[in-house]
């Protein structure tokens, strides 16, 4: 062989090992890149997919920030701020993105980090694509909430019913007995309506209580301002509340934005201000302030009223405990309307707090996971 052949192959050879270092470099170089990728390569379709389901599904990265999530992710309170809620979730989703399929069945799990409303679920995870973690959740829970409303339906109406009941029927038999006493037909009349009024109350706040028992995680949730919220709530208690020359004041974050049953969390908000207005002296004020805290939103209503002993505020949220049973019955209190609010803000994934001191007045705090605002992005 020549000379000038042998010098073309170790040219050729040459430019041969170069492509091929080149090559092997260009593809760590993809790979690295695809390694850093986040939601943006998701498969096409799949997160409008996902977004269109019914139960509850999640994607989630190697690093477990939730890429996209379906509606009812929402209404379980699973996720919040990109990130899972819920411990025993975390694990099963770690171990799905180590590669591993896992499956449980029959799961208790907190509704949401903070509430002690519970869920039994059944949750499978696993891989997707080698750089996902499919993630879905089903609640099992309904048949048996709803057994458990029907017995403490019974068992409330039984109890707190028989007293109005009573009443009523011995109130209609003195009115016939003072048939031609006109001042004691209109004094009896009078005690009759108030009967009548309050066993409504109570009737519909039963109906409340069980209903939302009973619907547990199945209501429609969707992105609510918390200003829409105080400000619907604090218009209900206007009227009462300038009769006594009481100052109903908001401030605070209330631009945060929350998942959640709008009409729901009105009816509890309102039921504290209602609180408030009902126990604060007249010429006082009653302060609703909003405040983003780690992640959650804290809703305070605050009044200046009697206060409560520390025996009071550990039963205040008991049904039908009122702890002022005399002003409770003349204001028509049922002793239902703290354990409604209890019930909503559990059902949204979140708890209520108190604070109070005799003569001081009292704090009422609902913290709710903050929902994340339309366009943020939650790979950060």
């Amino acid at each position: 062989m020549s000379a000038s052949l042998i010098l073309l192959a170790l040219g050729v050879g040459a430019l041969a090992g170069v492509a091929i270092a080149l090559l092997i470099l260009w593809v760590i170089r993809q790979r690295k890149i695809d390694d850093a990728r986040t939601s943006g390569d998701l498969p096409r379709g799949v997160a409008q997919l996902v977004s269109k389901l019914d139960g509850a599904v999640l994607i989630l990265d190697k690093s477990l920030n939730v890429l996209v999530a379906s509606p009812g992710t929402s209404r379980l309170s699973l996720s919040g701020q990109g990130r899972l809620l819920i411990p025993e979730l975390v694990i099963l989703a770690e171990e799905a993105a180590q590669g591993r399929t896992l499956s449980r069945e029959d799961m208790e799990i907190s509704r949401g980090p903070l509430g002690d409303a519970t869920l039994t679920i059944t949750a499978h995870a696993s891989p997707f694509r080698n750089r996902f973690v499919l993630l879905t959740v089903i609640d099992r829970g309904e048949y048996k909430r709803l057994d458990d409303v029907r017995r403490e339906f019974v068992a409330n109406v039984s109890h707190e019913l028989k007293t109005p009941i009573a009443s009523v029927g011995l109130l209609a038999e003195a009115l016939q007995e003072g048939a031609d006493d006109p001042d004691m037909v209109r004094h009896f009349a009078d005690r009759l309506t108030t009967e009548s009024q309050r066993l409504g109350a109570i009737t519909r706040e039963i109906i409340e209580l069980s209903r939302l028992q009973a619907e547990g995680a199945l209501a429609e949730f969707e992105p609510v301002t918390v200003e829409s919220i105080v400000y619907k709530a604090i218009d209900q208690n206007r009227v009462v509340a300038k009769s006594r020359k009481i100052k109903l004041v908001a401030g605070g974050d209330l631009d945060a934005i929350i998942y959640g049953d709008e009409t729901r969390l009105v009816v509890a908000l309102n039921n504290l201000i209602a609180n408030a207005v009902h126990y604060s002296p007249d010429n006082s004020q009653v302060g609703i302030g909003a405040v983003r805290r780690n992640s959650f939103i804290e809703i305070a209503v605050t009044d200046q009223g009697i206060g409560m002993n520390k025996e009071e505020v550990e039963r205040v949220f008991e049904r039908f405990y009122r702890t002022d049973q005399a002003r409770s019955r003349s204001t028509g209190g049922s002793g239902l309307g703290l354990s409604i609010v209890k019930h909503i803000i559990s059902n949204h994934g979140g708890d209520i707090r108190v604070w109070s001191s005799p003569g001081k007045g009292s704090t009422f705090t609902i913290r709710i996971p903050e929902a994340i605002k339309p366009g943020k992005d939650t790979s950060e």
